[in-house]
């Protein structure tokens, strides 16, 4: 058998750097996170077995929306992404991709993920999905280089997943709903926060309205990592989780106030960078906690 011409294995090897591009373009990292946090509604929701088809299609179509809306947001955000540092090596900016067939793939991967979640999971899932998108989309991506209130807008969308997941077992827009998508919204702030204070020069050379001032911006971080705390442990409150998870909810709170607080009183990178690891760690742990302990 003879060895592939050099031509053959050039062409080989351009489809796999085209397929990691347009992979990259999903950003995989973001929507494995939207994946977890989507199964954990669908888990806690599910009375009667999880339903491994209706599963499947929870997890396809709610990780086509995500990877769609995270094209489309590079697609409008590539001129101000080439001036950042940390995003000028995404393949839009750096030439890798085509703004046409990158918007073309988003988009196809939006629609067919809505459609999907629309008619083989259930319609409120899919409006749900539909209307995450367009917010991402034509909500916070605009308002990211118009106010700092970018930030507290963008949650919303961000806390949406637990909620499809919980309707796409069956379960309706209720009290524990709500309270799972809470404490994604308030996790999120400092989170973000922390991100920002890391990159507030970067998201200025880019254009981005994140303003950072050190005595603003602690408080803020206190009082939505204070805010978390009580409604953290709202799942067990509710009758979903039992002591267990109420305890850790509780522990888990008070480091992530702490590291909090930390970055209000020294304001410095290194504590904002800690705040952010910890903000990583946190949320897998409490809703590793919350499944644990599901009653």
């Amino acid at each position: 058998m003879s060895a592939p011409q050099p031509a053959v294995m050039e062409r080989r090897s351009s489809r796999r750097v085209r397929f990691a591009d347009f992979f990259e373009l999903t950003k995989p990292g973001i929507t494995t996170m939207v994946l977890i946090t989507t199964l954990v509604g669908y888990y806690m929701a599910s009375r009667n077995g999880l339903r491994p088809l209706l599963l499947l299609h929870t997890i396809l179509g709610t990780a086509l929306v995500a990877g769609g809306a995270s094209g489309l947001n590079q697609y409008f955000e590539r001129d101000l992404d080439a001036r950042m540092h940390r995003t000028r090596n995404r393949p839009l900016p750096a030439g890798r991709l085509f703004p046409n067939e990158a918007l073309f793939f988003s988009m196809i991967i939006s629609v067919v993920g809505v459609a999907d979640l629309m008619f083989f999971v259930n319609v409120l899932t899919g409006v749900l999905g539909l209307m995450t998108l367009a917010a991402y989309i034509f909500v916070y991506t605009p308002l990211k280089t118009r106010t700092a209130l970018c930030t507290l807008i963008g949650a919303f969308p961000g806390a949406t997943p637990p909620v499809m997941g919980w309707t796409a077992a069956g379960g309706d827009i209720d009290a524990v709903a709500l309270s799972l998508f809470a404490i994604l919204f308030l996790w999120q702030m400092p989170h973000f926060f922390a991100i920002a204070w890391m990159c507030t020069e970067d998201y200025a050379r880019g254009g981005f309205s994140v303003h950072v001032s050190g005595q603003s911006t602690g408080r803020q971080i206190i009082f939505f990592c204070c805010a978390l705390i009580p409604i953290s442990v709202l799942p067990t409150m509710l009758g979903l989780t039992g002591m267990l998870y109420l305890l850790g909810a509780i522990l888990l709170g008070f480091v992530y106030l702490g590291y909090g607080f930390a970055v209000a009183l020294f304001r410095s990178h290194a504590h904002a960078y800690r705040l952010l690891w910890v903000s990583i760690l946190y949320l897998p742990a409490l809703l590793a906690l919350m499944m644990l302990d599901k009653v």
